[in-house]
């Protein structure tokens, strides 16, 4: 699998933009500013149909434009896959498969791989538990549909119950019998959403450890700790023992939707006990720790991109990139970097064929 070409229609800072990329290495430089990041970001939106680095989507359209449109052609399995991202100001986002528009963009997911690895990373161990809890899902739901599906009906069910505490709260009623019939909705689709991200994480954190420890010479100690309350108790129970703080609240405390991966050096948050590099090689491993997976998984090599990443890793630690590299661990690659020279010089030693877009 890879992407042939790319065309950019006033997206970002490109008014019209074509791409035709080689099967194996691109490299973007350029000035920072000049818009290096946002072509690998169109290519994560042809693989998730949204932005990895704006939440808004109409914040990806061209200032003073009114739409934006990515128009993507991929080899799949020997056969051209046409993908077409586009948005027009108030109206719905649209994503398209050879002409003919999902209905749903969870159908989508999982049909192009893609790992992205970029210094936008450092909000897993910055932000709060969401962030952890959407790299778990993003991973799993690449590879298990139904997953998803189950993730996005939970979701809707917690709001549902969530709209009705506060309904009780603000009209001073409260019926358990209503209220009930969420917690066994949300029992049964908490319990194996949970037993999913259990099992995800026992094969997972063996490669995060195995790539960590290749890129440190073993020289550090870390470690991955999935945080959930439902490890003690089943989530009907949880639900039922919290009703109280829950009403107090006016939302559900408890559930999935609280479970946290806990990123650690000696046992210790490396938040707050990691220094930036050591910080930098857990986000490193961890994506390619995702790469690893989904090839795994899937059978196929995900596109991988790396965004500005040799400015934030010291010679050696680019020299084990480039070895995995040479050693054909990777499928087609996308690379942006502040120094073409220094991109050329680390391209050319890994004998593989290669294009460069100076921007």
């Amino acid at each position: 699998m890879y992407l042939k070409k790319i065309s950019l229609f006033n997206y970002k800072n490109f008014a019209e933009a074509d791409f035709d990329f080689d099967r194996k290495i691109n490299c973007f430089t350029g000035k920072n500013g000049i818009g290096k990041t946002n072509v690998l970001d169109a290519i994560y939106h042809l693989s998730y149909g949204k932005s990895y680095f704006n939440p808004l989507a109409v914040q990806n359209i061209r200032h003073g434009e009114e739409f934006f449109v990515i128009d993507g052609e991929f080899e799949i399995k020997d056969r051209n896959e046409q993908i077409v991202c586009s948005l027009k100001k108030g109206q719905k986002k649209i994503l398209k498969r050879n002409g003919k528009p999902y209905d749903k963009f969870s159908d989508h997911i999982g049909f192009i791989p893609l790992v992205i690895i970029s210094p936008a990373d450092r909000d897993l161990i910055v932000e709060g538990s969401e962030t952890r809890r959407k790299f778990i899902d993003s991973v799993i739901s690449q590879l298990d549909s139904k997953y998803l599906q189950e993730l996005i009906q939970y979701q809707k069910i917690l709001s549902q119950r969530n709209a009705l505490l506060k309904y009780f709260a603000s009209n001073h009623i409260f019926e358990n019998d209503t209220l009930s019939i969420y917690n066994e909705q949300l029992n049964e689709l908490g319990q194996r959403i949970f037993e999913k991200r259990k099992i995800f994480l026992a094969d997972f954190i063996p490669i995060f450890n195995k790539h960590h420890q290749a890129i440190t010479d073993s020289s550090e100690t870390v470690q991955l700790v999935y945080d959930s309350l439902l490890a003690e108790k089943d989530l009907l129970t949880l639900l039922q023992e919290n009703i109280a703080k829950d009403r107090a609240l006016q939302y559900t405390s408890v559930g999935i939707h609280k479970d946290d991966l806990l990123f650690e050096i000696d046992h210790y948050p490396i938040k707050k006990f990691g220094s930036q590099g050591q910080q930098k090689t857990f986000l490193i491993a961890l994506k390619l720790a995702q790469f690893d997976f989904i090839k795994k998984k899937c059978g196929q090599k995900p596109i991988l991109l790396f965004d500005d990443i040799f400015d934030k890793l010291d010679e050696t630690r680019v020299g084990k990139i480039v070895e995995m590299v040479n050693n054909d661990e990777f499928g087609q690659l996308f690379i942006s970097d502040t120094h073409p020279e220094r991109t050329e010089t680390v391209i050319k030693s890994t004998h593989q064929s290669y294009r460069i877009f100076n921007l």
